[in-house]
C-alpha cells in the first residue's frame, strides 16, 4: 500500500500543498487535471526527486520520505520515454540491472522475460531511433519493469501516440497490471484511459486533490464546480435551489426543474446531455422534468449530433444523426427537453475551487 500523508511541496512560486491519498496493493489509479496542476510534480515526489516541504510518503508501512529514489523500488515512465539511444533495446531493458550489478546471465533472462511480457522479443537488437512510438514505449515500460518495482509511476506515457496505438498500449498496460500484480499510478488527459484503465481517479487543481473516488462516481457526481467544468460534463447550471417534497427545486433563468437532492441555498446543477431527451411534443413519460426550449445551435460531433438549448437558460443534448434527421430539427425550431430528476446533480455553489495561495 502506498500512504501519502499532508504532503506539501513547494518549486519556486509553485506548490503542491496537503495531499493525502492511499492507493491500495495492485490499484490502477489514475491523476487528472489541467496543465500546471501539480500532478507531475507529485508523481516525481514520490519517485524521490523533491524532497517534500512537509508530511510523508510510506510504502507498505515503511516510511520512504527521506529515501534516495533508487532505494524506493518504485520505476517511473515519462512521456518522452528517455531511452539511451546509442544503446539497444536489450541494453536499454537490462540497463538498471546492470546499475545493480546483477549476473549477466539473470540480465539475459529478465530481458527475454520483459521482451515476451511486452511483445518486443523482435526489436531487442535495434536501436531507439528505428522504433515507431509505440515500440519506444513498451521498451520505456519493459525497462521500469524489468526491475520489479513495487509501484510504476506512469507520467502521460502515451500522449504522443495515435488513438489506435494508445487504445493498444492502453489494453498492454491492463494486461501487465493483471500479471505482475505492480500497482500503477498514472497522469493523463485521456478520458478514455480513465474509463478502460482506472480502478479510482483523482482530480487535481492548483496543487490540490479536490476529489478521489470511482471514474463513474466521479463522472456522476463532481464535488465541485471545477471538477464538473474539468470533466466536460456538458450542463452546469447555477440557480437556487428549496425543498418541494422529497425533491430539491431548482430555480435558474426564470425556469423550474427539480432533482433528486436536499442541497438548498445557491448551487450548481450538473447534467450530462445523454440524460436529456429531445421530442417536437411534450414527452409523456416519469421524467419530472420537460421543459420548453428552442433550438440554438445543432453541432454534429462524429456520429451524434450535439443539439444546444435555450430553455431559460443554456442546455445541450445529444442526439444521433438519425433522430436529428428524423425530428427534422432547425435552429430557432421549437422542442421539448426531459430528464429525470435523478440525472440531475447537485453541488452547493461554496464547494468552489481552492482558496489562491501564496
Amino acid at each position: 500500500m502506498l500512504s501519502i500523508e499532508s504532503l506539501s511541496i513547494r518549486l519556486g512560486e509553485f506548490s503542491v500543498q496537503d495531499i493525502s491519498l492511499t492507493i491500495p496493493d495492485g490499484e490502477y489509479f489514475i491523476i487528472i487535471g489541467p496543465t500546471g496542476a501539480g500532478k507531475t510534480v507529485l508523481l516525481e515526489t514520490i519517485a524521490g526527486i523533491h524532497p517534500p516541504e512537509s508530511g510523508r510518503i510510506l510504502l507498505d508501512g515503511k516510511d520512504i520520505t527521506a529515501l534516495e529514489p533508487r532505494d524506493r523500488n518504485i520505476g517511473m515512465v515519462y512521456q518522452d520515454y528517455m531511452l539511451f539511444p546509442h544503446l539497444t533495446v536489450a541494453e536499454n531493458i537490462a540497463f538498471g540491472l546492470r546499475q545493480r550489478r546483477v549476473l549477466k546471465r539473470e540480465q539475459e533472462d529478465a530481458v527475454r522475460e520483459m521482451g515476451q511480457l511486452l511483445g518486443i522479443s523482435h526489436l531487442l537488437d535495434r536501436y531507439p531511433v528505428t522504433l515507431s512510438g509505440g515500440e519506444q514505449q513498451r521498451v520505456a515500460l519493459a525497462r521500469a519493469m524489468v526491475l520489479k518495482p513495487r509501484i510504476l509511476l506512469l507520467d502521460e506515457p502515451m500522449s504522443a501516440l495515435d488513438s489506435r496505438t494508445r487504445e493498444r498500449i492502453s489494453r498492454e498496460l491492463s494486461d501487465i497490471r493483471r500479471a505482475t500484480g505492480t500497482t500503477i499510478v498514472q497522469i493523463t488527459h485521456h478520458f478514455e484511459e480513465v474509463h478502460t484503465l482506472a480502478d479510482r481517479i483523482a482530480i487535481m487543481q492548483d496543487g490540490t486533490v479536490v476529489q478521489v473516488g470511482e471514474p463513474s462516481e466521479v463522472f456522476l457526481h463532481p464535488a465541485t464546480t471545477f471538477a464538473a467544468e474539468f470533466l466536460c460534463i456538458g450542463n452546469i447550471i447555477r440557480g437556487t435551489s428549496s425543498r418541494q417534497g422529497r425533491l430539491a427545486r431548482i430555480e435558474a433563468g426564470g425556469q423550474v426543474f427539480y432533482a433528486a437532492s436536499d442541497i438548498t441555498g445557491s448551487v450548481v446543477a450538473t447534467l450530462h446531455p445523454e440524460d436529456v431527451i429531445i421530442s417536437l411534443e411534450p414527452f409523456v413519460s416519469s421524467a419530472r422534468n420537460c421543459l420548453p426550449g428552442t433550438v440554438t445551435e445543432i453541432v454534429p460531433v462524429g456520429s451524434v449530433v450535439r443539439i444546444i438549448l435555450d430553455v431559460g437558460f443554456p442546455l445541450t443534448a445529444i442526439l444521433t444523426r438519425e433522430s436529428c434527421s428524423d425530428m427534422m430539427l432547425t435552429n430557432a425550431g421549437r422542442v421539448y427537453a426531459t430528464f429525470k430528476a435523478s440525472a440531475v446533480h447537485v453541488i452547493p455553489a461554496a464547494a468552489q475551487e481552492p482558496e489562491d495561495r501564496d
